[in-house]
């Protein structure tokens, strides 16, 4: 490898195949899977998905000036073509793009590509975070921290699947000190796979709920994949644990790495006290670390955001970020999570928290609503994935909702078993909505806005609210 800065063609094809033609030297600029952003200079991974297929889009990739593409079945479009299935015996004499190399499997292909690249930025650190629930948060708030020391690269959104995960890597530059990759879990194996192109040496794990147990199978799959992240850390490495979290505090038995516990409890080595939760200007703490207490101030919203704080405070100071750093960063944090406030129609303020759902979080979201003046409203939608559990906690949020809330609207067929559960929990019969998608829920919704109305919008993504919070803007603009 003779680049540690700028893929050129040469690297791609020195990772692909083991094996470096001499004089290649045109740069890689971009990677991408999608042929309408792909950039100029970049390589186009032609990936299969559910509904389209990616060698169908080789040739759109090519004429928005990608140099090359990534394929693993016959594409017929002009272009230099480098089969990389074996062993090639001779090169081209010249290397005029566009470039298309074949190989067993695309995805294996940008998978090879990104170990390939990690191993040639081997000062990097890589600090990894997983969990059911509060990773995007925590990586954002561990990055920002990080990056107020030194260069840090972070997964964006939410790229921590086997495809996300490699794209974030292949970016990294020679001036990144840091790197914080969000990994995501569906079956076991998933994170052990992250973990070998990556090779954290920290690893995060948030907490645990029922997220994606119907893929699992089972909450025991869920903690078993989830450690997979610890099993992975070196000796010299570092487990940073929420031991208020007790499947995620007994992961401290599948690692050889040191472990720093976070939490409110004693057993916490980076521990919160005297939370003040100051509504939509965001929270007060102390927090006791090395035998030290400092009082920390920061814009995030809830008394569930303390623990993203403190994962980032015991990173920080694993990678010897000044304290100073650190709490001035937290201060002036910009990063604002899934939960958004705006004010929406006749003044209401709405908390848009429709990009996902799980029991625990949507709990958490509705303590935070509890917290705020005014008459509480929530459109709670479905919560998918749950598997074995979905009955039981859809009923876990509706008991929840009828101590929080004054008004309570339910979307979606799962989401009547909440609103059984909140009926049964005291919640008035004439104080409930049913509604079949956003556009009922909007009916129901839009004579319920007033000034100190106070609206929680929270649902798993393919429920749609989304549609719902965009009515409430366009609304609010008229």
């Amino acid at each position: 490898m003779t680049s540690v800065d700028w893929w050129t063609l040469g690297d791609v094809i020195e990772a692909l195949s083991g094996i470096r033609p001499p004089g290649v030297t045109p740069m890689v600029l971009d990677f991408g899977i999608d042929s309408r952003t792909i950039g100029v200079g970049g390589l186009f991974i032609a990936l299969p998905g559910t509904r389209h297929d990616g060698h169908d889009f080789v040739d759109a990739a090519f004429r928005r000036g990608a140099r090359v593409a990534l394929v693993h079945r016959e594409v017929e479009v002009p272009a230099l073509t480098l089969d990389l299935r074996q062993p090639p015996s001779t090169w081209p004499d010249a290397w005029e793009a566009p470039v298309l190399i074949q190989v067993e499997d695309a995805l294996s292909g940008l998978q090879t590509l990104a170990h390939y690249w990690r191993r040639g930025h081997r000062t990097l650190q890589v600090v990894g975070i997983t969990g059911s629930i509060g990773k995007t948060t925590t990586k954002e708030v561990i990055a920002q921290v990080l990056s107020a020391h030194q260069p840090t690269l972070k997964s964006p959104g939410n790229y921590n699947s086997e495809i996300g995960l490699p794209l974030s890597l292949v970016r990294v530059r020679r001036h990144h000190r840091f790197a914080v990759l969000e990994m995501g879990f569906y079956v076991p194996g998933d994170i052990a796979l992250l973990c070998d192109i990556a090779r954290p040496l920290i690893g995060v794990v948030t907490a645990i709920d029922r997220v994606h147990a119907e893929r699992a199978g089972s909450l025991e799959a869920i903690v078993q994949g989830k450690a997979e992240l610890v099993q992975a850390l070196p000796e010299e490495g570092v487990a940073v644990l929420n031991v208020d979290d007790p499947l995620v505090a007994q992961m401290v038995r599948w690692t050889s790495a040191r472990v720093v516990g976070y939490g409110l409890s004693p057993q916490a080595q980076v521990r919160a006290s005297n939370i003040q939760v100051r509504g939509l200007e965001g929270l007060r703490f102390r927090v006791h670390a090395e035998g030290r207490t400092y009082t920390v101030t920061t814009p995030l919203l809830g008394r569930h955001a303390v623990y993203a704080a403190l994962a980032s405070i015991a990173v920080a100071r694993v990678l010897g970020v000044p304290w100073d750093t650190i709490l001035t960063a937290l201060a002036h944090m910009y990063y604002r999570p899934r939960l958004r406030p705006f004010r929406g129609p006749q003044g209401a303020w709405i908390l848009d928290d429709a990009y996902n759902a799980a029991p625990r979080s949507t709990i958490a979201a509705l303590e935070f609503l509890a917290t705020l003046p005014g008459e509480r409203i929530a459109v709670l939608g479905d919560m998918l994935e749950l598997g074995p559990y979905e009955q039981e906690g859809h009923q876990e949020v509706g008991r929840k909702a009828a101590q929080v809330v004054d008004r309570l609207i339910a979307v979606g067929p799962r989401a009547r078993w909440l609103a059984q559960a909140a009926l049964e929990a005291g919640l008035p019969q004439e104080a409930l909505r049913l509604a079949q998608d956003p556009d009922e829920a909007w009916q129901y919704l839009r004579p319920w806005l007033h000034e100190k109305a106070v609206v929680l919008v929270k649902a798993s993504r393919a429920v749609g609210l989304d549609v719902l919070v965009r009515r409430l803007k366009e609304e609010a603009r008229a």
